[in-house]
Parts: C-alpha cells; structure tokens; sequence
C-alpha cells in the first residue's frame, strides 16, 4: 500500500484540495430527491500538496473510505470538529481502518476543554449501543486532544490554525494555510449578536473559500434557535465582512431536497457570485490560478466554478 496520497486528477502536487464527501445535517438521508447534492453526513478530505487530513467522520467517512482504499497514507489525521452523532457515526465503517492492520487514525478533539475523544468514543462504539468497540477493527486509534483556539502543529511542520465555535458543548473551526491559499471551515456554528463576530472574522479573513453551515433558512431559523446552526446569508455576511473570496455551504438540512437547494443556491449566488452549495463527492482546487475555484472529479455531480 502507498505511503502517500496520490493527488486527484487535474491537481497539482502542491495543490490545496478539499473534497466533500458528506455534506448533510442531523441524519442521513436517501432517496431520488437528493441525488444531486448527497445525503452523507459530513465529512471533508482536506489535501495540503501531499498531506491529508480528514475533518469529521459522519457516514460521509464511509465514501472516502470506499473511494480510498490503496492511496491513504498509513498515518490518518482525523479531526473532530466535535462529537455529535452525524460527525462520528462513520467511523467503524471506514473499510482502511477495517481492513489494514498497519495503520494508525489519529483523532484530535478540540471542544472538551483538552480531552481526547477516547472516552466517548468507547461509550458510544459499545454494546449494547453497537455490538463491537473499536478495538475489535484492525488498525490502531491514538486519540489526541488540544483545546480550540491552539494551533495544531505536526511533525512535518504543517500547521493547522483552530477556533471555538458557538454550539451546543462547543465546535472547532479549522484553518488550513497551504503555497499562499486559505481554507477555513467553520461548521457547526450558530451566529450570534453582534454579526459578523470580530475574533471569527479575523480568523477567516481573507481566505480562499471559507465552509459555512448554512442548515437553515432566514425562515426556518427562528423556530431552531440554540439549536446551534446557521444559515447561507450569516455565511455571506461573515465573508463580505472578513474578505473571504469565496462560500461553501454545508450542513444541508435532512428535509431540503434538490429542488429546495437548487433555488437556495441561485438566491445564494445572487448576493455572492462565487458561492455555491457543496456536492458530496465534489472536488475544489482551492485558490487556483486566477484565484479561481476548479470543481474537479466527482463526474456524477455538477461542475461548479467560482470566478
């Protein structure tokens, strides 16, 4: 098995890539109304060049696993944007953890104050809640926690830039620097007043493409207050405000369909031209030439392109 990833086709070795393998809210969903933009929960393959980290690891982990299964490194860096169920449900069924015995996953956790993840990983993969731990997969978790707001800095020397966000038992927002480009993403958050937040806009100023949780509408989102999600205009607002060339909407709500989000994104792309609503499976070269976003890959769903 390769030690390193191999880059995606059309990218470059020193590329910033992300790819949206899971891009639903709350809970899976299924079903001809949402072929076009997925019903996997999130999780995200971040590529800086040839190192990889993997954000979250909701079911949307077992499509990044089915599409990886020779071409992941031996060391994964798995980083919890926090612990709820559609962030964490994939992970037993990520088939290189299943399978190769060799190789080690990494879980960072950011919002339990500098714990790791351990603990509630094994109250949640137990019986009688799910009939095996994860110790009965073959490879080998080391579980590592930091409190948000520190920078994670690797081995390599690659550094990963955090933040705190405002959730129900709190959420981490990533930042990743990469050959002159940024990538932040900011999910699950819920705005608050005033907005945009000074320290959060700050932390994503001038990105690339910045991933926003935009799970409810202006309508819905006073029905779900504290519920902990946002909505695409708050994503919008934060990145006029912050200088963030582009906007990724993920966190879709389980009942928007494909039709419901295709009208959310022309309402979107009205305020915001280079925004746009993630695809599972969709790919992005972020801060390409031209400062453009190239969707590449993914060929059953719609190319997107930002200018």
């Amino acid at each position: 098995m390769s030690q390193d990833p191999v880059p995606l086709p059309g990218t470059a070795n020193d590329d910033l890539v992300l790819r949206f393998w899971g891009v639903r809210g709350s809970t899976p969903v299924s079903g001809p109304q949402y072929a076009e933009f997925g019903g996997s929960t999130p999780c995200l393959e971040v590529r800086c060049g040839e190192r990889l980290f993997v954000i979250d690891a909701g079911s949307g982990l077992y499509n990044l696993g089915q599409n990886h299964r020779t071409d992941l490194p031996q060391r994964v860096d798995l980083l919890f944007s926090h612990l709820h169920l559609d962030h964490t449900a994939g992970l037993p069924f990520f088939k290189p953890a299943v399978l190769d015995c060799d190789r080690t996953i990494r879980t960072w956790c950011g919002n339990l104050d500098g714990q790791s993840a351990s603990d509630a990983l094994d109250r949640l993969f137990a019986p009688p809640l799910f009939p095996i731990t994860l110790d009965n997969l073959c490879c080998t978790f080391s579980h590592h926690g930091f409190k948000a707001g520190e920078p994670l800095v690797f081995e390599d020397g690659t550094r990963v830039d955090t933040i705190l966000l405002n959730h129900p038992q709190g959420s981490v927002g990533y930042r990743f620097d990469h050959n002159g480009r940024r990538l932040c993403i900011i999910s699950d958050i819920e705005h608050r007043d005033p907005w945009p937040d000074p320290a959060l806009a700050e932390f994503v100023a001038g990105a690339d493409l910045m991933v926003y949780d935009g799970m409810f509408t202006d309508c819905e989102y006073p029905t779900c207050r504290g519920w902990g999600h946002s909505t695409w205009q708050k994503g919008v607002e934060l990145a006029h405000a912050a200088g963030v060339k582009s906007v990724a909407i993920i966190h879709l709500h389980p009942a928007h369909s494909d039709t419901t989000l295709q009208a959310m994104e022309a309402d979107l792309q009205a305020e915001m031209p280079s925004a746009f609503i993630a695809r599972e499976y969709q790919s992005v070269v972020v801060g390409g030439r031209h400062a453009d976003l190239h969707a590449v890959g993914g060929e059953a769903r719609p190319r997107v392109r930002a200018a």
